[in-house]
């Protein structure tokens, strides 16, 4: 896959929603809480090309409700502006 994002956007693979609790009873898909936490795919430029601060590999979390969600080879992604990541986990 070559997706390269354009401007100040991250391409990112989100993380799956728990399907059981941690004491294992199974959850139906309403109850399922949205992780807002990925992996990054790809990383955009600043304005003035310039590269983000983050690269392929890296995990983080995201907040903002803009984001463009598609499916491509059966896999969901996220493009997500650089403006809504609030952290790298380390």
């Amino acid at each position: 896959m070559n997706i390269q994002p354009i401007g100040e956007r991250v391409l990112v693979e989100q993380v799956q929603k728990e399907e059981k609790t941690k004491g294992g009873i199974y959850l139906p898909e309403e109850a399922r809480q949205e992780k807002k936490e990925g992996t990054v795919i790809a990383v955009g430029t600043f304005k003035d090309g310039k590269e983000l601060p983050l690269k392929k590999g890296d995990k983080i979390i995201y907040g903002g409700y803009s984001n463009e969600e598609f499916e491509l080879q059966g896999k969901k992604y996220l493009l997500i502006e650089f403006k809504d990541i609030v952290a790298k986990i380390i």
